[in-house]
């Protein structure tokens, strides 16, 4: 029985180191069309804007249209350069990545 208990509370343990390490590569990145112009905004989980990370945009086809980097606030806009799905990858500091998928339906 102690040996058991023992597997789980390794197995226990090993789960928590990874899954703090999950959550600390996790960042967010949030996309919305105003007339011709697409902005961004991105951020840390605990609110902490993203300075200076890098915005790229890809068409459909995985063609990078443009790139950016975010202000101080963690924005980042730009002209609309077509009008079709578009996957916005946020690269932050330190591997914290994510992407958006902008919908050509809501341009």
């Amino acid at each position: 029985m102690r040996n058991h208990f023992s597997i789980f509370l390794l197995a226990f343990v090993f789960f928590m180191s990874t899954l703090q390490v999950a959550l600390a590569h996790k960042v967010n990145i949030f996309a919305y069309v105003e007339g011709n112009t697409v902005f961004t905004e991105s951020y840390f989980p605990d609110g902490k804007p993203v300075e200076g990370g890098v915005v790229e945009v890809q068409d459909q086809k995985g063609v990078t249209l443009l790139e950016g980097k975010t202000d101080e606030k963690g924005l980042f806009h730009f002209s609309l350069p077509k009008k079709e799905d578009l996957t916005i990858i946020l690269n932050a500091t330190m591997g914290h990545r994510n992407t958006f998928l902008l919908k050509g339906s809501e341009m």
